[in-house]
């Protein structure tokens, strides 16, 4: 059952590292996965935590807060970018033209 969960794991290469089982003071074991990521230098970030309790394996994924604000904020910023675009090349005031009349 826990080898059926750990192929569910978000992986893009074989990098995943498991911790040591850890237990709990209400008889839990916690195990630790993290994974590298990064193009240049490779970094470790932790992707999620097994808990087995009573037979039952959960996968509790880690949200990393800091990533889900940055796209956020670069979605805002296209968004700005492709507003800006359109009112240069099409503003939205009506044309106004003056012609003369003989």
């Amino acid at each position: 059952m826990l080898q059926d969960r750990m192929k569910e794991l978000p992986a893009v290469d074989h990098s995943l590292v498991y911790g040591a089982p850890l237990q709990t003071a209400d008889g839990s074991t916690i195990i630790t996965v993290t994974g590298t990521s990064g193009f240049f230098r490779p970094r470790p970030r932790p992707l999620g935590v097994f808990v087995v309790h009573a037979g039952e394996v959960k996968w509790e994924p880690v949200e990393d807060d800091g990533r889900i604000a940055l796209i956020g904020v670069l979605t805002g910023f296209v968004a700005a970018a492709f507003a800006t675009a359109a009112m240069v090349k099409r503003p939205p005031w009506p044309d106004v033209r003056i012609t003369q009349q003989n």
